[in-house]
């Protein structure tokens, strides 16, 4: 029989984009002859349910039951007829199908409100100046979101947009309880999504069903699929990957899960799941499998004897987005921090630069698991070719590069092909806030279509960022986040707080520290989070060494990731929690930055002890053109028109060169000596980014000096490097 794979991701991850993970597995298989078919039941359960179809049958439980309503619900069931009327092009029109209705929805007389309307009077202050269409997909958003408080208190407790049964699936140590709502009464939702796995099954006839779990929040709909597959469709293989197994999974005891799955890998899926395909065809035998877990005489074995090597990235293939229903997904607005709006507002085709992590040194992150420690770069070709033929395949050019912190040397090279290329690429992603990040690279990022960054810069407190081993400063933080906005890009800050040790003062330190990066306009948006000790970090691994104690969970035999602690020598970190949010929420907006910091908090708090322009003064200390050996000149502009003139000077003419450009909004003139202005026409074409090798900033230095136009030192201190560098002129 011909082996057959199908892929799915099931509910819920996001209902904007695709998560990756099948499109990378589908492009891995397309190299090795594989049939597969991949599928996001997440975006097709939803659609499913907010449809008018859905929404009659959702109604129809709701006549049929004796569930009671709280008064918001039953204001929904009562406007039924209403949702079931509107749903249909609401959808749409976040589908960017149905555009006119916007002015419908804003006019707040076509849609049905309950509670998520509540607040709705902050609409200006939230989005400004925001356009109809904008405001309409948030208004359009508080409408599902209110259909869907509906959904969790009265049909499924379990549901949310982008989570499923989240609780159950997070800190799950032990098997219990997931096992019990497993057993629970079908309900809309589980009948939905085993509906749909079935349409599958039956267009598709697969031998194995791969089921992608990046996260908590659909390890309980992978569950229900397994359940089901194995009841009704035994001589299926069931095989579970993904982000969830790789970190919470790696010391699997309990042989109940394979009551429902009969195999789970770990890390990259590709080699463990050829080895897995292989064993099933009969061409390998158990023990050969690799990183594999599956129930053997009763009993959780873990299989990992094959002799191969994991696949190389330039081997993997170009991720395949075939098959997914690419222009149904949906373009909400949920909230108004601008990075996360970016990461639920549009569809973004997700690609990998790199395998790993560069810097792979942080105490707090997962180091010592495959998907970070092991640093494999793809070249900037490669990635090239690869974003072509996504762009070919899905008609988006909207790319969100999902490493974990790109290199900025990569970057560079990626972005110099995009332009070499002359493609538009809309992108974004994580970096660290290195030194690297020079004014002139952030221009170069921006020229081929970078629009933002996020970056950690966790606990804005030196001392602690050094404990972390984040490799930067807070004044690093500063000078590089500048360097960004100035380009154009915008600029998320993850933020962190609670990390051992963290005392009160270094809270509000920190919070000072956050509010001048906003008032100077450096950073545009962030989100604080609460530090969370997990098993594969190094502070979960060696607690003591960062004065805190492991107090739990007690491992139960299902996973083990997330660690209780102690922190004896911290703040009472959580009691920071709420007021943090507010201020940063504010300061999103542009306000509150005089409002004094203790003000956010309803507690005794310490004033802070940095100077009120410490971030001002440290952008300012800007570090010195200490260029890298192999740096390269480029010239971002057009190509000069230049003309000789005479100039006189008392009773001499003097020759001099000017120097015409054209940029897409206007022009502009430069005036130079004669000989200065032949050479610059001379080396401008060859600083233009194009099919040559770009100019090295050593060859241009000696071109300079052999010319006999003097010290190139001098001439990059002068006015006309100036003028060139303010117009497009890049080291990098």
């Amino acid at each position: 029989m011909e082996t057959r794979i199908l892929l799915v991701t099931p509910p819920f991850t996001q209902i904007n984009t695709p998560y990756p993970a099948t499109a990378y597995l589908k492009g891995f298989l397309n190299t090795k002859g594989y049939a597969s078919l991949q599928a996001d039941l997440g975006i097709e359960v939803i659609l499913e349910l907010f449809s008018g179809k859905g929404l009659r049958a959702l109604f129809d439980e709701l006549d049929a039951s004796d569930a009671e309503l709280t008064e918001n619900s039953f204001r929904i069931y009562a406007l039924r007829d209403e949702y079931i009327r509107t749903i249909d092009p609401v959808i749409r029109f976040l589908q960017n199908k149905n555009p006119t209705l916007a002015h419908s929805i804003c006019d707040r007389t076509y849609l049905p409100e309950a509670s998520r309307f509540g607040e709705i009077d902050d609409l200006d202050w939230a989005f400004g100046t925001m356009g109809t269409h904008d405001k309409a997909r948030h208004l359009a958003t508080l409408y599902l979101e209110d259909l869907s408080d509906l959904i969790s208190e009265a049909i499924d407790p379990h549901f949310g947009f982008s989570r499923y049964a989240e609780r159950l699936g997070r800190t799950a140590t032990h098997f219990d309880e997931l096992e019990t709502a497993l057993m629970a009464p079908e309900t809309l939702i589980t009948r939905t999504l085993t509906g749909l796995l079935e349409e599958k099954i039956q267009r598709f006839g697969p031998t194995v069903v791969c089921l992608s779990v990046p996260f908590p929040g659909n390890l309980f709909g992978a569950l229900k699929c397994g359940q089901y597959l194995k009841k009704h469709h035994p001589d299926i293989a069931v095989v579970m990957g993904g982000g969830y197994a790789n970190t919470e999974l790696r010391t699997l005891r309990e042989p109940r899960v394979f009551d429902y799955l009969d195999y789970v890998s770990l890390d990259d899926g590709e080699a463990p799941l050829l080895s897995l395909l292989e064993f099933l065809e009969g061409r390998r035998e158990a023990k050969q499998l690799k990183r594999t877990y599956a129930r053997t005489e009763g009993k959780v074995t873990y299989y990992n004897g094959a002799p191969e090597r994991d696949v190389a990235q330039r081997d993997t293939g170009t991720p395949d987005y075939r098959d997914l229903r690419l222009l149904d997904y949906l373009s909400v607005i949920e909230i108004v921090n601008p990075m996360h709006r970016l990461w639920s507002d549009g569809r973004w085709n997700k690609l990998t630069l790199a395998h790993g992590c560069y810097w792979g040194k942080c105490s707090f992150c997962d180091v010592t698991l495959d998907y970070i420690k092991r640093y494999e770069p793809l070249t900037a070709a490669l990635i090239c070719d690869r974003i072509e033929e996504i762009i070919e395949q899905t008609g988006q050019n909207g790319f969100h590069f999902v490493d974990e912190a790109a290199p900025p040397a990569l970057l560079r090279d990626v972005a110099l092909e995009i332009i070499r290329r002359r493609l538009t690429v809309v992108w974004w992603t994580n970096i660290r806030f290195e030194k690297n990040f020079t004014a002139d690279l952030c221009r170069l990022l921006k020229a081929s279509g970078c629009i933002a960054v996020s970056g950690g810069l966790e606990v804005a407190s030196d001392r602690l960022l050094e404990r972390m081993k984040k490799g930067v400063t807070v004044a690093q933080v500063a000078r590089v986040a500048e360097a960004f906005t100035r380009a154009g890009i915008m600029v998320h800050a993850y933020l962190m707080y609670g990390f051992p040790t963290q005392t009160a003062q270094e809270t509000m330190d920190s919070l000072e520290m956050v509010r001048q990066l906003f008032e100077a306009g450096v950073v545009q948006s962030g989100f604080w989070h609460r530090f969370a000790m997990t098993a594969h970090s190094p502070v979960g691994q060696h607690p003591a060494g960062f004065d805190v104690m492991r107090i739990g969970p007690d491992f139960g035999g299902f996973a083990d990731n997330d660690l209780h602690h102690d922190d004896p020598q911290g703040a009472e970190h959580e009691r920071f929690s709420e007021g943090l949010r507010k201020s940063l929420f504010n300061y999103m907006h542009g306000v509150g930055f005089e409002f004094p910091l203790r003000k956010w908090f309803d507690f005794k708090t310490p004033p802070t002890t940095i100077p009120p322009n410490y971030i001002q003064r440290s952008i300012r200390e800007r570090a010195l053109n200490d260029h890298r050996p192999n740096a390269v000149v480029l010239w971002m502009g057009s190509q000069p028109t230049v003309s000789v003139l005479e100039v006189q000077q008392g009773r001499k003419l003097t020759e001099r060169a000017e120097l015409v450009f054209y940029n897409k909004k206007t022009e502009w003139a430069l005036e130079t000596g004669l000989p200065l202005g032949e050479w610059l026409e001379s080396v401008m074409p060859r600083l233009v980014i194009g099919s040559h090798e770009p100019e090295s900033l050593e060859n241009l230095k000696a071109g300079f000096e052999a010319a006999g136009l003097g010290s190139f030192a001098k001439f990059m201190e002068s006015e006309t490097w100036r003028v060139l560098k303010e117009n497009g002129l890049l080291v990098v």
